[in-house]
């Protein structure tokens, strides 16, 4: 519970350092698509970063818990997977290292499964 409330508040962290990086460091030297890239890794890693950090509340007053936590893993691993490749992806402009996203998109869904037959 304290652990994804931990990684829920580091991954918030650095989704909002990334993305002042982006808006500042990166907007003149990363094209409008390469840019899009970066700021769609953002949306995703935000998104899931709240939702560590929401499963870690819920995680305190939970039946399964067990099963709220592994769907926290599995938010974490898609935070790495999908953003962390378009991230890679934008900033290096190896396109090979789109083959990674769909795991990550993949891990976003489980998680979010999970947590679902948790309380179902």
């Amino acid at each position: 519970m304290k652990t994804l409330l931990l990684l829920g508040s580091l991954a918030m962290f650095l989704a909002v350092a990334l993305g002042a990086f982006g808006a500042h460091a990166l907007r003149k030297k990363l094209t409008e698509d390469t840019m899009k890239v970066y700021q769609t890794g953002i949306q995703y890693h935000l998104a899931h970063a709240l939702g560590l950090l929401l499963l870690g509340v819920i995680a305190e007053n939970a039946d399964h818990s067990s099963q709220v936590v592994l769907a926290g893993w599995f938010l974490l691993a898609g935070i790495v997977l999908f953003s962390g490749s378009l991230y890679a992806l934008s900033l290096t402009g190896i396109r090979k290292l789109g083959i990674i996203t769909p795991f990550g998109g993949i891990a976003f869904l489980t998680g979010w499964v999970i947590l679902m037959f948790a309380f179902a």
